[in-house]
């Protein structure tokens, strides 16, 4: 009798593990497109730009994504001259590296009454790349927000600023995954230009 109840017992244990055990279909990620890689830029004068970029992490799943973004500082949360880029893990966020040097980036321009709405429109931003929701997705680089005290700045890279019907593409899905309103413009600036002029000089070459 004694037996029976044992074997009953480690029969109804049994069944709850079974019961608590994940399913297969549950452990499984999501695996993204792309594997993208977060860099993190804090000013440090003791050392050059280059080795102020620190990369933070790379993921290629959805569930490895939300598990970074959710434990780290929002933008608007991080020291004054830092940046977040979000690049695909084989493009470093520079202007020379080879994938950046012949393309340009889509600016939003934010003043410092707008920071409330900043964290927003970085993780819509973000979403939009590693989701790809744009059509002309291979031009797409990364993006990059900028924390300033004069203010913000989020930008979309992309690789071929002589490409416009891509390039304007991605313009118009960017404004319209942001659900920026009309009144307000993003530009389209080449890196070229980026690099031998001052950011308040440089012309944009688009405007949506």
């Amino acid at each position: 009798m004694a037996s029976a109840e044992i074997q009953q017992n480690s029969a109804d244990q049994n069944q709850n593990k079974q019961d608590l055990a994940p399913s297969q279909a549950e452990l499984v990620k999501h695996p993204l497109q792309n594997s993208w890689t977060l860099w993190y830029y804090e000013p440090d004068r003791n050392k050059s730009w280059e080795d102020n970029q620190n990369q933070v992490s790379t993921f290629q799943t959805v569930e490895d994504f939300w598990s970074l973004f959710t434990h780290i500082k929002q933008p608007s949360e991080v020291k004054i001259g830092s940046d977040y880029s979000l690049f695909k893990t084989d493009i470093r966020p520079m202007w020379e590296d080879k994938a950046n040097k012949n393309g340009g980036r889509w600016m939003l321009t934010l003043n410092r009454n707008q920071r409330p709405e900043l964290d927003r429109y970085w993780i819509d931003t973000v979403l939009c790349l590693i989701g790809e929701a744009f059509d002309s997705f291979e031009d797409i680089c990364g993006a990059v927000v900028n924390i300033r005290s004069k203010g913000d700045k989020i930008g979309v890279w992309t690789s071929n600023s002589n490409n416009k019907e891509a390039v304007m593409e991605i313009g118009r899905k960017l404004k319209e995954g942001l659900n920026l309103p009309d009144r307000i413009k993003i530009q389209y600036q080449t890196h070229s230009d980026s690099m031998v002029k001052n950011s308040s000089n440089v012309k944009s070459l688009y405007e949506i």
